[in-house]
Parts: C-alpha cells; sequence; structure tokens
C-alpha cells in the first residue's frame, strides 16, 4: 500500500506564488511516476504536471512557464512551484504516485487565488 499526502495549500493573491509538496511512502518499488492534477469546481479533474523517475517533466500547456514540478527522490516527495497565479488555477490540487502498475492519489488540497 502507498499513502499519498499532500500540503502548502492556501489563499493567495493573483501574481502570487504557492509551493505544494507531496509526500509519498509505502510500498514504492522500483521507477515511479509522480503526477499533479487539479479540480475546479464544476470541472473534470485535469493534468497539471508529471515528473518521470529519471526527471522528465511534462506540463499542461496552461501551466508552461509559471509552475515547476521537482522531486526528491532520496524521500520520495514531490513538489510543485507555482508562481504567477492566476484566479483560474484556483482547483483542488492532487498529487498521484504511479508504481507497479497502480496510481495511489492524496487527498487533495485547496488552492484558492483571488483577483
Amino acid at each position: 500500500q502507498v499513502q499519498v499526502v499532500e500540503s502548502g495549500g492556501g489563499l493567495v493573491q493573483a501574481g502570487g506564488s504557492l509551493r505544494l509538496s507531496c509526500a509519498a511512502s509505502g510500498s514504492i518499488f522500483g521507477p515511479n511516476i509522480m503526477d499533479w492534477y487539479r479540480q475546479a469546481p464544476g470541472l473534470q479533474r485535469a493534468f497539471v504536471a508529471r515528473i518521470l523517475a529519471g526527471g522528465t517533466t511534462n506540463y499542461a500547456d496552461s501551466v508552461k512557464g509559471r509552475f515547476t514540478i521537482s522531486r526528491d527522490t532520496t524521500t520520495s516527495t514531490v513538489y510543485l512551484q507555482m508562481n504567477s497565479l492566476k484566479p483560474e488555477d484556483t482547483a483542488v490540487y492532487y498529487c498521484s504516485v504511479s508504481t507497479g502498475g497502480v496510481r495511489y492519489w492524496g487527498q487533495g488540497t485547496q488552492v484558492t487565488v483571488s483577483s
């Protein structure tokens, strides 16, 4: 079993920054993929960013140039640095860890960007 816990959400003004953290623990074996998704009210959960075991990253077009995903492999922690935040970034942000063919989700952390 794998546990995934997000932290770092909050309320920020437009143009501000936040850093989200995601700590994964438990039965994580071999290379794994860590993702950030977000879900705004009334919308489906949407991909934000991904980092592979080797460090390769991918981003949604809507966050490219503003968000940066990184990871600490020694602690199985992934970060999402969010800069130049916009009101449309308001959502619950979820972290997931994919290992052994199974994806595990955290409970999410709320990010609210005021205009």
